[in-house]
């Protein structure tokens, strides 16, 4: 029996490709054969699932961070000779202290010049992943480095809101008050080099990155299809007799253009059985079987190698 394991992030607790190894583990020990591929919708860790999936060399620049420290960021250089950055590594809201957070003053300028770093390697082409920043400036901060994309790139969107509204949905996870949120959504409406990409799908991601990489000549696309496709899924899908996705927690947001999400409609439509596990599942996804983990993070590996083994098991 082989199966393909596509877990993305169990955040905070597991990385997509250490969840992977232990779905592996489990399989292999019950006698299955265990394709891993770990899977990612445009947010942090969408790098490093690519270098699972297709290899690369990882290279370091130094940047700043959202306040304008010093930071040393890396991108991902993939075998075809295109470069792979995440906005997370260098403004990611991990990187401050929920005491920090300040989308006020926090600025993207670290995003541009991790990009300024890829584009001196002389890459084939760009790939931009813009979940999980903590800045909400309309890529002001990048655009203050970069005012073109000279390389074909691709912009990975982990959300597809428009422009309006991305500050007031996004800006109190990254510590705006009420009153500081409708100053930012009156930033981001009045920023003119915006306006023309304003309704893209995904344009308000990254707190208005998208809009910014859109009109530097960057291409939107949600984010969990295109990492899906860059991995090879479908391919690998087709060798699978049952394929395994989930994540931390399984909510009603899972369904909604998250990864997991996007494994259980490709391998419904391909018509191979999809099971989806949580470490806490809140509402299934629908078109798959559903499996709760204990939800106890000290023992998800444990609880992944367990889950392998009993579904190769039957």
């Amino acid at each position: 029996m082989r199966v393909l394991l596509c877990p993305a992030s169990l955040k905070g607790v597991l990385e997509a490709d250490a969840a992977a190894a232990a779905l592996a583990r489990g399989v292999r020990a019950a006698g299955g054969v265990a394709d891993e591929l770990p899977v990612a919708d445009g947010g942090e860790g969408t790098a490093r699932t690519l270098r699972a999936a297709l290899g690369g060399e990882w290279r370091v620049a130094d940047v700043h961070d959202p306040l304008g420290r010093p930071l040393r960021a890396r991108w991902l250089l993939l075998p075809d000779g295109s470069a792979v950055v995440e906005a997370a590594a260098a403004i990611g809201l991990p990187l401050l202290a929920p005491e920090e957070r300040d989308p006020l003053r926090a600025s993207s300028r670290g995003l541009g010049e991790l990009v300024r770093a890829a584009l001196s390697a002389e890459p084939s082409g760009l790939i931009i992943a813009l979940g999980g920043s903590a800045t909400v400036d309309g890529g002001v901060g990048l655009r203050e480095v970069i005012r073109e994309l000279p390389v074909p790139t691709t912009v990975l969107c982990d959300v597809l809101t428009p422009l309006a509204g991305a500050a007031s949905l996004f800006g109190p996870q990254k510590g705006a008050s009420p009153e500081e949120v409708a100053i930012l959504e009156r930033r981001l409406l009045e920023d003119a080099e915006l306006q023309p990409y304003a309704d893209l799908p995904g344009a308000g991601a990254a707190g208005g990155l998208g809009a910014a990489l859109a009109s530097l000549g960057g291409r939107l696309v949600p984010g969990a299809a295109a990492v899906l496709d860059l991995a090879g899924f479908d391919r690998r899908l087709a060798a699978a007799d049952f394929v395994v996705t989930g994540e931390g927690q399984v909510d009603r947001t899972t369904a909604e253009g998250k990864a997991p999400a996007e494994v259980v409609r490709r391998a419904a439509r391909a018509g191979v059985r999809c099971v989806v596990f949580g470490g806490r599942v809140v509402e299934s996804v629908p078109g798959a079987e559903t499996v709760a983990l204990s939800g106890d993070p000290a023992r998800a590996e444990a609880d992944l190698v367990e889950l392998g083994s009993r579904l190769v098991q039957g």
